[in-house]
This record gives structure tokens, C-alpha cells and sequence, in this order.
């Protein structure tokens, strides 16, 4: 691994699709998986590639993005390594981060007191995992300044994303960002490449077209002004993610989670018995904060009555600290200190930290925010109609209880 690589995680974004899950954080801040957060998994790519100098730019509601990060990745100072925590600071005039690229040009002052040899721009939230170095060494040996790298997405997605064309030996000769009509691979129909947002520029030529671009009247967007602008004239290259390869693991994974729905699904993806995405790969492990909680408990196991008195759990994530107390949980996945209650039953459901599920209560379909109480005896997800009036239901059917919500016990 090339020593001198500077880390820059994008982290500030709303995140308005994942409403009210972004109510009162911002996106990479959001729970998935159990007891891991967005950002998870893009530090743990940076960390596990050798890439120990990082700067997470935050900017939107980032006070549960902070505590998170400072309680679970303290890197070695002494070593050189670290994750420092940027906030907007407004250091070249009195706008919040204007785009992408902005976010970057309004900490370049990071760039020139570090001087790295390439910067590594990434964003702080999607699902995946990768080992920088395969890139890196694509990067040198192309001779490449920019190298972006993309990953195919079905034609009838890609509009959300940026369109790239490449000649024969991976060089970018075409761009658009989000376009109305996307253009397709060669020899692949239906299916468009799509840039992840991941950039690996040599570091001086980065600091030279953003502040070029700075003095322009444009978004100051990396898809929409900065690789348009590069392409033509300078050798941009375009890094095949579906070749990474992760120690222990034969496919690439990368999963755009900024919809409900998208959350939704690659969380219950996890709980199937070979998971695309796999969290028990000791090769290449995942790190997140230390929960300090006792391991997962079950209990009852009375065969008698209709349902039976019973703890289990099938085709699920249970992380540490929960109880299962004589409830059922299917096809879902809790997180640290959830109490599920006699007789209720949770199905194809996410709960988040700290949620109880009441006796005899059943919870379908949902996602359930952090320290929400499900009353006993309540029924979610089984009456859309009835849902929408109290909590949120997304076009696809999914109930989302907001944090802070007060469900009121059935008649």
C-alpha cells in the first residue's frame, strides 16, 4: 500500500429520502445491520485497506454521527493515525458545503498541510465493502489522475446515478450525471455503468481543479462539474468494482441504501443463509462501537397454549444485550437492548437500539426507531390504512415509527 494516501469521507449529507429516520441525524449516522451505523462500513474498508489518515467532513445534524465516531474509532495518535471529525466551517465565506466538491475545496487547507501523494474521496454512505489497495494499484498503473470507481446498475435505476462510457482500456470517454435517458453497456443490455461517488486523485492535480472550478458559476459538484470537465483532457480511468476482491468472500457488494425501502431490504438481506453481504467474515472484520452489553437471551420454552410461551428467534440478527422473553422474532434484525415480551411477535421487521415489544403485540413490516415502546397487545403493519394516521408508511407498505413516538395502547 502506497503510504502517503489521505482519507476524505463525505458525511454530510440529509439524507431526505430516509425520512424520519434523518429526522434528527444525518444519513451515515443511520442504524443498520444490528449495532453498526452507515459509516461503519466505509471506515472499515479505509482501515482494513492501510489507510489510517482520514477526515470525515459532517455537516447536516451530525451530533449523533460525532458521538458515534469518537466513541468507536480513536485511532493511534502516536502512529500517525486517525479519524478526525470536520464540520463545515465556512473557512472561504458564509455558505454551508454548496456541493461535493465544495465540501472538499472548503478543507483543501487539510490537503496542503498533510501533502499526500493521492487523495481518496469517498462518501460516507453506502453498504459495502472494499479493498482500497486493488484500486490504488489500478490507479498507478494506468498513469491516471482521477480514477472513479463504478459498479453496473440495471438501466431503469441508473437515471439516480452518474452514466459512464469507456473505451477498451478502461478510460473514461463519457459522462453524464443522473441523465433522463441512460446509456446502456456495450454488450450488456440493460444495464448501465454507474459511478459509486469514489474518486482517487493525485493530490496536487485535485487541489488545481478545485480551485479552478471554485471561481466558476457551477454546483461545485464532483458528478456534475469536476469529472465532465476532466475527462476530455486528462486521463481519468475507470475502476471496475465488481473486480475487488475481499479476502474470504468471491463477489463484490455495494448497496445504495438512501430510499426506505433500499434500507429496508439489504437489512433482511443479511439474515438469509449465505447473505450477498456477509458480517461474519473473520478476513475482514467490521468494526463499530464496543456496545459493552451482555450476550443475547432467550427464554421460556412453555409448548402449552396457543401461541406458546416461547423465546426464539429464525432467520435473524440478535445483537448483544437483547431478550427474547417468551416472543417469537422472524426475519428480522434487532439491535443492542431490545426486549421482545411473552406472546409478541416481530416478522420481517428492523428494530433499532433499545425498543420493547409489548406482550401479545405483533410488529410486520416495520421499522421501529430507537427506544420506541410497542404497547401490549398492538398491531403493526397488519393495517395500512390505520398506520399511516399514526406513524409513517412508505409507498412500498414499510411502517416506520419515528423516534420519540408515544403508541397509545389498543382498545
Amino acid at each position: 500500500m502506497y503510504r502517503n494516501v489521505l482519507g476524505m469521507i463525505m458525511a454530510g449529507g440529509q439524507g431526505s429520502r430516509l425520512w424520519p429516520l434523518t429526522a434528527d441525524r444525518a444519513k451515515p449516522a443511520v442504524h443498520f445491520g444490528g449495532k453498526y451505523r452507515i459509516i461503519d462500513f466505509v471506515l472499515n474498508s479505509f482501515v482494513n485497506s492501510g489507510i489510517h489518515k482520514i477526515k470525515l467532513l459532517t455537516q447536516f445534524k451530525s451530533d449523533s454521527l460525532n458521538r458515534h465516531v469518537q466513541t468507536a474509532w480513536s485511532l493511534n495518535r502516536t502512529l500517525d493515525q486517525y479519524v478526525d471529525l470536520v464540520p463545515a466551517q465556512m473557512r472561504t465565506g458564509t455558505d454551508w458545503y454548496r456541493g461535493t466538491a465544495d465540501a472538499i475545496f472548503q478543507n483543501v487547507n487539510l490537503l496542503t498541510d498533510e501533502r499526500p501523494d493521492l487523495v481518496a474521496v469517498f462518501g460516507g454512505d453506502h453498504i459495502y465493502k472494499m479493498d482500497l489497495t486493488q484500486m490504488v494499484d489500478f490507479h498507478m498503473a494506468k498513469g491516471a489522475l482521477c480514477t472513479v470507481s463504478a459498479f453496473p446498475v440495471p438501466i431503469e435505476e441508473a437515471s439516480e446515478f452518474g452514466v459512464i462510457e469507456i473505451d477498451e482500456d478502461g478510460r473514461m470517454v463519457g459522462f453524464e450525471e443522473k441523465p433522463a435517458s441512460p446509456k446502456t453497456m456495450p454488450g450488456r443490455p440493460g444495464w448501465c455503468l454507474c459511478s459509486m461517488g469514489n474518486y482517487l486523485f493525485h493530490s496536487k492535480f485535485l487541489v488545481r481543479e478545485l480551485m479552478a472550478d471554485a471561481v466558476k458559476n457551477s454546483a461545485h459538484d464532483f458528478g456534475k462539474d469536476i469529472i465532465p470537465n476532466i475527462y476530455h483532457t486528462y486521463p481519468v480511468y475507470v475502476y471496475d468494482f465488481t473486480t475487488n476482491r475481499i479476502p474470504g468472500e468471491s463477489s463484490a457488494y455495494w448497496r445504495d441504501v438512501g430510499t426506505l425501502s433500499a434500507l429496508f431490504e439489504a437489512n433482511i438481506d443479511l439474515v438469509k443463509v449465505s447473505p450477498e453481504f456477509n458480517l461474519y467474515n473473520h478476513k475482514w472484520p467490521l468494526r463499530t462501537i464496543n456496545w459493552n452489553a451482555a450476550p443475547a437471551k432467550f427464554v421460556f420454552n412453555e409448548g402449552e397454549g396457543d401461541p406458546p410461551r416461547r423465546g426464539s428467534a429464525y432467520d435473524s440478527i440478535i445483537s448483544d444485550g437483547c431478550i427474547v422473553s417468551g416472543g417469537t422474532v422472524n426475519t428480522s434484525v434487532l439491535a443492542p437492548h431490545c426486549f421482545v415480551h411473552s406472546y409478541a411477535q416481530v416478522e420481517e421487521s428492523i428494530l433499532f437500539p433499545d425498543v420493547q415489544v409489548g406482550r401479545h403485540a405483533k410488529v410486520r413490516r416495520s421499522i421501529v426507531e430507537k427506544g420506541v415502546r410497542i404497547p401490549p397487545g398492538a398491531r403493526i403493519g397488519f393495517d395500512l390504512e390505520k398506520d399511516a394516521e399514526r406513524f409513517h408508511v412508505s409507498d412500498e407498505g414499510i411502517v416506520v415509527i419515528p423516534k420519540g413516538t408515544i403508541i397509545q395502547p389498543e382498545n
